[in-house]
């Protein structure tokens, strides 16, 4: 009934196209965030599943990290899979498919972060009965994609979505555009450097740690041309002084780095920045829009708060994920992974990125 197989550059539009359309779309499934990760320890596998007349069912875009040392590797599908969730012999099947390639590739596991809301019994009550184990490690951010986030139903006209902001959002949208603030998009490339320095000093201010400049500009390289990338960035008094990035796939965009420089920030420009993007993503087609993480600790003393109450006044659904859950291979080396990954985390990798720097160096 069904047949797989791996996609490659030559069938890229083909693949993003079922993708793009399928239930349980998402860009980190993209053609194009395989090549990304690519550029770093990652190897993509694109696995394709077609009906018998050779249409497209479902899509597991899979990443392979080797482990050093163990001889292993790990395979990790971000908000896979794609396709009819609910058709239990299609998952099935796709399953199946993923677990022959883990075979070829001493895969260890296989760790998903479905993008399918906790509420959902079903597909639990499956992931469950299949043999997948949860793979927390903490209540919001500790995961490698986010647990929590906002969502907002772009399917109203642009005048009733704004008028459902809570009020103080929207008095900060028009204090910011009343000061004089004004908001870009579609910024070319030359303006990438300028937004990394900002997020520089957001991540020195808010104290936690940034991507090299290199892996942003790997993301410029492979989404924009594709039209999935997009860089707004807001001015004020002809100064630089906030931006943002946002994805969109289909017919839903997903905001995901944020910026705003030390000073000037009583012109609110981050509320004028979500309102261009909220904006951009309707002319778009887009039907859901995405804040992305917030935190699952809701206490007013919780430091991530205040991110929380951000994003909530833009009136989105909070929204809770399955998490993470491994389909273990190897019993044996998961548990011997489950040991070892801390010191990897903390030693080898920056032994790896060490190496990268020093090998970039010598190339300059």
């Amino acid at each position: 009934m069904y047949q797989s197989r791996l996609i490659g550059p030559k069938e890229k539009d083909y693949y993003n196209r079922f993708v793009a359309q399928a239930p349980k779309a998402h860009v980190l499934q993209s053609y194009e965030w395989g090549e990304v990760k690519g550029r770093g320890e990652w190897k993509p596998f694109r696995l394709l599943v077609e009906d018998e007349r050779g249409k497209p069912q479902a899509a597991l875009s899979i990443l392979k990290r080797r482990i050093p040392v163990l001889g292993r590797s790990v395979f990790y599908a971000p908000r896979g899979p794609v396709g009819d969730i609910h058709n239990r012999e299609l998952m099935d099947y796709l399953f199946s498919e993923a677990k022959k390639i883990a075979k070829k590739e001493k895969a260890i596991f296989l760790k998903i972060d479905p993008d399918v809301p906790k509420e959902d019994e079903g597909f639990r009550e499956y992931l469950h009965r299949r043999g997948f184990v949860s793979a927390e490690k903490g209540g919001g951010f500790e995961g490698i994609q986010p647990k929590f986030v906002f969502r907002l139903k772009l399917e109203k006209d642009l005048e009733t979505i704004y008028s459902e902001f809570h009020q103080k959002t929207r008095y900060n949208i028009r204090l910011a555009e009343k000061k004089g603030v004004v908001v870009k998009n579609g910024c070319p490339k030359e303006e990438l450097p300028v937004f990394y320095q900002i997020l520089k000093e957001t991540t020195e201010r808010d104290k936690f740690l940034v991507r090299s400049y290199a892996y942003f500009s790997d993301l410029w390289d492979y989404l924009y041309p594709a039209g999935y990338l997009n860089l707004f960035m807001a001015y004020y008094e002809g100064r630089a002084i906030a931006g943002t990035l946002v994805f969109r796939f289909g017919d839903k965009s997903w905001y995901i780095y944020g910026a705003s420089s030390n000073t000037a920030r009583n012109v609110m420009p981050n509320y004028l920045l979500q309102w261009n993007m909220i904006r951009w993503s309707k002319e778009n087609n887009c039907v859901m829009y995405d804040f992305r993480g917030v935190p699952g600790d809701l206490s007013e003393d919780n430091p991530l708060y205040g991110l929380f109450r951000f994003k909530k006044g833009f009136n989105g659904d909070y929204t809770e994920f399955v998490g993470e859950v491994d389909q273990i291979y190897e019993p044996f080396y998961y548990r011997m992974w489950n040991a070892f990954e801390p010191f990897y985390q903390k030693n080898i990798r920056r032994f790896i990125d060490l190496k990268k720097k020093m090998k970039g160096k010598r190339k300059g």
